[in-house]
């Protein structure tokens, strides 16, 4: 054996050892993310993924989009299947469970798809819920969904009347066997084939009728095309595809993408408590405990939103606008009138348009009217809320608040009637005075020769309006008008 030999075979032995015997040519992955698409499809979730895709992305080999859902909001799923189809890592969706409505969307943009055993996907019909329960959508919002599916069957090779046929249930599809080939068409397109392919067709037969929805089992998905395999769990699934030796690492929602989800569930709470605590703070005199409170909440649905997206400098500069003309009526302007209504319109507007990404309903996404109908009622829901709160507030905490509460209710204006002769001065039920400020319910009042600090029983009353003493509860006076 000469030199030349020997080193050649060297090389080679040194070549096996380092590659471990393996001469299979499989890839060899360090990390694998596995990303949950669990739950309600909305904006919380399209953050969530949006920002797990963007940081994983270039330290991961393999990102593993774990589904189980029912779907949800249209415009969050199209942010996530943007977000997908934008990430330049392997991206593999694992439909743990079930993958349907918007969730089917997501499973179809990922580059591959696998399926649990048992798992199911499809069923994307449009609805709203209406007062006879949820009804399906026209033709008008299927079309542009529909349009999506397609553009996501043209990315990996899916048979697009199929992903069609999950949308509209006027769709009946056809498998079309030709000696060499298999395929799938409706009976518009079948009913189109040139003669001499129908000649050459070995077997059609329907595979999804008209009037329904296609929704298929994991052995469907593989055999129609979707699904690359059934599995029982990522690890498998990875194996199989190829990445060996994978470190599964799973990602999780961060501390501040739970905060906002908690804060998206107690929104029209929120809402309703912040609208209440800022009216009666507009009915008290001087700045308190209510305001805050009302600041506070509304500042906390606001955030909510901003953080995912919906909101924006726009809807801020409502808010804060409107907050501004509620301050100019409370501390400027006596009585209540175009400011203060100003004011409110204001800051209900940018409470509406933060819960949405869009201002004004797009034709092009015809779903955009019902979720601006969806948001006005949701926010009329809280104001409604926030005027029974207001009721209950004023006739049964009101006039204990004084007792109890050190702040913007001080002895001056609900514990005691002081005037400007002393507080020896106490008037007798049935005097009448003249209000010489709004009473919001608080305020002063001219009672002969005193200016007396007194409370009505929840009423607004007008600066110079005629008063008569209702009630005295210890050093507490309380007025009603004179009309009443």
């Amino acid at each position: 054996m000469n030199h030349t030999l020997r080193v050649l075979i060297f090389t080679l032995f040194l070549t096996a050892l380092a590659y471990g015997g393996d001469t299979t040519g499989a890839a060899v992955v360090t990390k694998a993310y596995v990303v949950p698409v669990a739950g309600t499809v909305d904006h919380g979730m399209a953050a969530f993924v949006g920002r797990a895709l963007r940081e994983v992305s270039k330290d991961a080999g393999v990102i593993v989009l774990d589904i189980d859902t029912y779907g949800g909001q249209v415009d969050a799923a199209f942010n996530i299947v943007d977000s997908i189809v934008a990430c330049k890592t392997p991206t593999v969706a694992y439909v743990r469970s079930k993958a349907l409505s918007a969730g089917a969307l997501i499973a179809l943009s990922a580059n591959k798809m696998a399926m649990r055993r048992s798992a199911t996907i499809g069923d994307v019909a449009p609805l709203i819920n209406t007062s006879e329960g949820p009804k399906m959508l026209g033709e008008k919002h299927q079309s542009p969904i529909r349009a999506k599916f397609r553009a996501m069957a043209a990315k990996n090779g899916y048979p697009a009347v199929l992903t069609e046929a999950m949308v509209t249930e006027e769709i009946a599809v056809f498998e079309v066997a030709l000696p060499d080939t298999v395929f799938y068409a409706d009976s518009s397109r079948l009913a189109a084939l040139d003669p001499g392919v129908k000649s050459k067709i070995v077997s059609s037969k329907q595979v999804v009728k008209a009037g329904e929805l296609l929704t298929m089992t994991d052995a469907e998905a593989r055999r129609y095309g979707f699904s690359t395999m059934t599995v029982d769990g990522v690890d498998e699934m990875l194996r199989q595809m190829g990445y060996k030796n994978a470190e599964v690492i799973p990602v999780g929602r961060n501390w501040s993408e739970i905060f906002v989800s908690v804060i998206a569930m107690l929104a029209p709470a929120l809402m309703m408590l912040g609208f209440s605590a800022i009216y009666i703070e507009m009915r008290s005199p001087g700045f308190g405990v209510p305001g805050i409170i009302g600041i506070c909440c509304l500042a906390l649905v606001f955030f909510g939103q901003y953080a995912v997206g919906l909101a924006n400098y726009t809807e801020l500069l409502l808010l804060v606008t409107g907050a501004a003309l509620l301050a100019l009526e409370v501390f400027v302007i006596p009585g209540f009138g175009v400011a203060g209504f100003a004011g409110i319109a204001l800051m209900i507007v940018g409470m509406v348009l933060s819960f949405q990404s869009f201002v004004v309903p797009s034709p092009e996404f015809p779903w955009q009217a019902a979720v601006l109908k969806r948001n006005i009622l949701r926010m009329s829901l809280s104001i409604i809320g926030s005027i029974v709160l207001i009721l209950v507030f004023f006739k049964y905490f009101f006039e204990r608040l004084g007792r109890v509460v050190k702040g913007p209710y001080l002895a001056a204006t609900l514990e005691g009637a002081q005037s400007d002769l002393g507080m020896s001065f106490l008037p007798n039920i049935g005097d009448k005075g003249v209000a010489s400020t709004p009473l919001r319910p608080s305020g002063k009042v001219r009672i002969g020769p005193a200016q007396c600090d007194v409370v009505t029983d929840g009423l607004f009353i007008d600066a110079g309006a005629e008063v008569v003493v209702s009630q005295i509860q210890g050093n507490r006076i309380v007025v009603a008008p004179v009309s009443a």
